[in-house]
């Protein structure tokens, strides 16, 4: 048991920090409120090696344009009257060695970032910085279990798409409608539930959780990833723990944003 355990513990992998000025070089709807922005630039020794890994980007105040900025014992250090907004973002596709990065931005009409999204046109330019690390979970469990709001999808499609043949994923992912649905390209085995909010506040309904409570899980060890609204992802992981006997050590619950409270995000 305890080489199966060892084989299935998650690996913390540190990488270098370094920030990077990138160029729009590309901008495409996925739906009508998630937009790809995709960049190039230096993107030599960029690593991102889990599903969930997050990049800085940097947002200007109006009339400051985009720049590097050396790293110190705080992070960037911009001048004074100059430091940009900061928010987290999965790396949704990247090639290094082609200096190539996609971004995939919720267009929620509030925020630096989405404001940003929403502007954006090829040319325009985008600093980043990370992934600082990133979190391995091995292709060695039973199956897998993938929740949360469209926050999440990007790294819930990564992980669909990154899989092996032959591993077992369920998926729940709320969206607001249907036209809001994405669809993957994966060679593992899934079951995808997409619950729509239909009008109702991001964050103000229990549809993943309830989801997750009415299904019936494949046998097996299942290692489960929730993202998205704070709240939901605690509850979804108590239920998890508490009701369907996951083992705590196998359920990442990250809180990307928490209801009624502004740019509010917890480390992930």
């Amino acid at each position: 048991m305890s080489s199966l355990t060892d084989a299935r513990a998650p690996q913390r992998v540190r990488h270098e920090t370094r920030l990077r000025l990138l160029d729009v070089v590309a901008i495409t709807d996925i739906t009508p409120l998630m937009r790809r922005i995709s960049l190039k630039g230096d993107m030599e020794g960029f690593a991102s090696l889990g599903h969930a890994d997050h990049i800085k980007a940097f947002f200007f105040p109006a009339g400051v344009a985009p720049m590097l900025a050396p790293i110190g014992p705080n992070g960037a250090e911009f001048p004074a009257g100059q430091k940009p907004e900061m928010r987290d973002y999965t790396p949704r596709y990247f090639d290094a060695a082609a200096g190539t990065l996609d971004l995939d931005f919720v267009l929620h009409g509030d925020g630096p970032a989405s404001s940003w999204a929403a502007g954006a046109k090829v040319g325009d330019t985008l600093v980043i910085g990370g992934p600082r690390g990133s979190l391995v979970i091995p292709a060695a469990f039973d199956w897998y279990l993938l929740a949360g709001d469209e926050t999440a999808l990007p790294a819930i499609g990564r992980r669909i798409e990154e899989l092996p043949a032959g591993a077992s994923i369920v998926a729940v992912i709320e969206v607001e409608n249907a036209a809001e649905e994405q669809h993957f390209e994966t060679q593992a085995d899934l079951v995808l539930h997409y619950v729509h909010r239909k009008g109702r506040p991001a964050g103000t309904a229990s549809l993943i959780l309830d989801t997750i409570a009415s299904i019936d899980f494949p046998p097996g060890d299942a290692y489960a990833y929730i993202a998205g609204e704070s709240g939901m992802s605690k509850a979804v992981r108590a239920h998890l723990t508490g009701e369907r006997g996951f083992n705590p050590e196998w359920v990442k619950a990250a809180g990307y944003w928490l209801l009624g409270v502004a740019d509010a995000h917890e480390p992930h």
